[in-house]
């Protein structure tokens, strides 16, 4: 890689065992390899810098921070005797994530002393088939053409790392805690590894009480609203589009403009809205619908059950169809005229022509843009959460679920996880296990169906 030194050895004076010595040195110090036998000063000196470091914070240099913070994360703490100060306390959480970051870094550092050696003998072998070493000018083009995307990539892969990666296995693991209010929140108390029996709460109905009831209504009502609104929000778009695309409408691009208003309005303010006017109390629709005598008493929008679900479809329908109305007007402006022309010379009929034509290639292009709306659905947090905040009680026979398992009849999975971290008592570790349960379920389902449609296979997307 990097060379500081133009060498034009001959192949006769370069030494046969330059891949061999260069492998033993670079697996007996990280970087030993690349100065002694390679040359390359600068990329051999950072390498074995690192893992100095990576030493010296094995020892008591450093206050020996890997050994303790991996201490720390298989014992999340010692207890104290009482009436230490508060700041003596070990805070169970922050040694939880100290160690998850060392963890990380560990295996970073394997990756990389694996990664340089193999490097390392790869440089060894390409020496020895040239028969020299090269030249400065060689070195940078190398980091100018084939090395420029792995060093460009790496800052983002770090980013991603610090902000997505440890946040997720964070989450992970509180799953396997018994992290909750308000016997376990730390520094006052310690949390404590339990294994599986959060699962076993949640899941099993001799174990958990009502959790595993509430997690069956919850669980059943998310991917019936998340079929629910994604259908009916994309094909009431479509509808749209369709007929907006009528050479007999008149003023097409203002009755669009008229139709993406509840799209570009904020989602929480247009929900707040309908909140207010569906109100059972005091609500203009109840309200308005008495006053025309056409009801007698006020309809429950959003503390019956089934009502309020029903309420909920039809309020997203009312926000989300424009978002589809774009995606489709977009798709059906790139289907060639000519395709419709031929179809009205052979004698098709617009019906037709939708079915044939229309629909098929809008499809073609849409479906993945379907399938992330369902993943997204599944995940629709504020739709539920502003309009009904989950509510009302989730009941089962004449049982209130919503007192032990704080769930409502409404909620999603996510926003069911949203209580569960944000009322009080606190449960993060039951919340922990529905974010388990979401991703590995959403994400598997979303790749696959996503890698297998037509358009991703053809190479378009």
């Amino acid at each position: 890689m990097e060379n500081t030194i133009t060498n034009t050895e001959s192949v006769s004076t370069l030494d046969a065992n330059l891949p061999q010595k260069t492998k033993v040195a670079s697996c007996c110090f990280m970087g030993l390899g690349q100065v002694l036998f390679l040359k390359q000063y600068v990329r051999g000196i950072l390498l074995m810098i690192f893992e100095v470091i990576m030493i010296l914070c094995c020892t008591p240099v450093f206050n020996s921070v890997i050994p303790t913070t991996l201490y720390g994360v298989i014992t999340l703490g010692s207890p104290k005797p009482e009436g230490t100060p508060i700041k003596q306390l070990d805070h169970s959480i922050f040694m939880l994530i100290e160690g998850l970051f060392t963890i990380i870094i560990l295996a970073i550092f394997i990756v990389l002393y694996i990664t340089q050696v193999k490097s390392g003998i790869k440089d060894a072998e390409r020496i020895l088939k040239r028969g020299r070493y090269p030249t400065a000018k060689e070195v940078r083009n190398h980091l100018a053409t084939k090395s420029f995307p792995v060093l460009g990539i790496t800052p983002s892969l770090l980013m991603l790392s610090i902000f997505t990666l440890i946040p997720l296995l964070f989450s992970m693991l509180i799953a396997f805690t018994n992290y909750s209010s308000p016997d376990h929140i730390p520094p006052k108390n310690l949390v404590d590894w339990v294994g599986f029996s959060n699962f076993t709460t949640m899941f099993s109905r001799n174990v958990g009480g009502n959790w595993p009831k509430a997690f069956a209504r919850v669980a059943g009502w998310t991917v019936l609203w998340a079929v629910l609104s994604t259908f009916t929000c994309f094909f009431t778009g479509f509808m749209f589009a369709v007929i907006l695309r009528d050479k007999r409408i008149q003023f097409p691009k203002f009755y669009r403009t008229i139709f993406i208003l509840p799209y570009a309005i904020p989602q929480m303010l247009s929900l707040f809205v309908w909140a207010n006017l569906l109100n059972g109390t005091f609500g203009p629709i109840n309200r308005t619908l008495q006053y025309w005598h056409i009801i007698t008493q006020g309809i429950p929008w959003l503390s019956n059950p089934n009502v309020a679900k029903l309420t909920l479809v039809l309020v997203n329908i009312w926000i989300g169809f424009p978002y589809s109305m774009i995606l489709t007007t977009s798709s059906m402006t790139a289907i060639s005229q000519a395709q419709y022309e031929a179809a009205q010379i052979d004698g098709a009929n617009r019906w037709q022509q939708f079915i044939h034509i229309t629909f098929p290639l809008v499809m073609y292009q849409l479906k993945p843009a379907l399938i992330m709306q369902f993943a997204g659905n599944i995940n629709n947090f504020g739709a539920v959460f502003f309009l009904t905040s989950g509510g009302p009680n989730l009941m089962f026979g004449t049982e209130n679920l919503t007192i032990s398992t704080q769930a409502g009849s409404t909620d999603l999975l996510i926003s069911w996880i949203y209580k569960l971290t944000m009322n009080t008592p606190n449960q993060y570790q039951l919340a922990s296990v529905l974010s388990i349960l979401v991703f590995i379920v959403l994400v598997p389902f979303a790749l696959y169906n996503f890698t297998h449609t037509k358009a991703f296979k053809d190479g378009e997307l």
